[in-house]
């Protein structure tokens, strides 16, 4: 015979618990966006508290700071869309000749594929319908409306930052404030480190793409170079969608353009991958391949492209966490080693690595 007791305490702390859960699962969209503004703010921060030691007042530094982003973000969409609307339109007037040619340019190697036929059967009007239209537009509105949101958040914490520090530590039990401050350290470097070294290698393959494709003379090399920028934040698809597009609008122009930028952009992709990366993130993420790759799919099966995009500051956020359980085990704290990190303003040099006993 089973015999069950709970008592009062434990119901009302079980009821607690699915309450938590179901306002957990309703409240998710809005929690998201929290904590993303969270991992911007990390960001952003070094530049401005480099603006208030400079004589700036905080608010003014912070509206700075978003007004001057705001502004590149728009100039950039401003380039960049009309410039994929024109694309797509030579696209679909000009695919099955296009396909053609790339037809007989393989034809002439050796490889024998139909793509004309396959290229005329395409249906634009599915493609482009009048209902496409209004959800791809609700979608490009609410996208628009999420970003402003998204800034406006990181804007008030950034703000209100020294508030919510003396808010958070009312509840730190005594004598726990070095631990904290050490992992909240911690978590800052990592997660701003890779956010700002983000922005390294974005700039640098939009300068790539824009060198590339004006000396290859494919059109529109602005807003490829821009949309490269872009999707380079997106972890493993957003090499594919770098290559993709440039490479589609070099095959229009003629099938040795669109080999040729297919084959620098791939190239570059391994020259990024395996030389440029670690050395603009230094030890900042510190997490290994398998890691990298599991964590996107997880985020992304999760969350979606809001996941893929996550995905990496939680892994190594992660990884914060597990090293400092490891080290409590162990009795001791190490400091950090050199962050090697060129992109924030007036980082202090690491102390040398000492144990502090706990």
């Amino acid at each position: 015979m089973l015999r069950l007791e709970i008592s009062y305490r434990g119901i009302l702390m079980l009821a607690l618990l699915i309450v938590g859960i179901w306002a957990l699962t309703k409240l998710w969209p809005i929690l998201l966006l929290i904590a993303t503004a969270a991992i911007l703010m990390t960001a952003f921060l070094p530049y401005v508290e480099w603006l208030v030691a400079h004589g700036l007042p905080r608010t003014a530094s912070v509206l700075l700071l978003m007004f001057g982003i705001l502004s590149i973000l728009v100039g950039l969409i401003a380039i960049t869309v009309p410039a994929m609307v024109e694309e797509f339109d030579d696209l679909r007037d000009n695919l099955p000749e296009d396909a053609r040619e790339l037809q007989d340019f393989l034809a002439d190697r050796g490889i024998d594929v139909e793509l004309e036929e396959p290229a005329r059967d395409v249906n634009w009007d599915e493609l482009i319908s009048g209902e496409a239209a209004v959800d791809y537009g609700q979608r490009a509105v609410f996208t628009g409306l999420t970003i402003i949101t998204i800034i406006v958040l990181t804007a008030y914490l950034l703000i209100d930052l020294p508030r919510l520090s003396r808010f958070v530590y009312q509840f730190v039990p005594t004598g726990q404030e070095p631990d904290v401050e050490r992992v909240a350290g911690q978590l800052s470097r990592v997660i701003g480190g890779y956010i700002r070294g983000q922005v390294v290698t974005s700039a640098a393959i939009s300068a790539f793409t824009l060198v590339l494709l004006l000396a290859v003379g494919v059109p529109n090399a602005v807003a490829f170079a821009v949309l490269a920028g872009f999707v380079d934040i997106i972890p493993i698809v957003g090499a594919v969608i770098a290559v993709f597009g440039p490479t589609i609008a070099g095959l229009q122009e003629s099938p040795t353009q669109g080999l040729i930028v297919m084959v620098a952009l791939l190239a570059y992709q391994q020259f990024e991958d395996r030389f440029l990366a670690p050395r603009v993130y230094g030890q900042t993420m510190n997490l290994p391949p398998i890691v990298v790759l599991v964590a996107v799919l997880a985020g992304g099966s999760l969350l979606g492209i809001a996941g893929v995009l996550l995905a990496l500051p939680a892994a190594a956020a992660g990884r914060v966490a597990l090293d400092y359980a490891f080290e409590r085990r162990s009795l001791t704290l190490m400091p950090p080693g050199p962050v090697g990190e060129p992109v924030a303003p007036d980082q202090p040099a690491a102390p040398e690595r000492e144990e502090v006993n706990v």
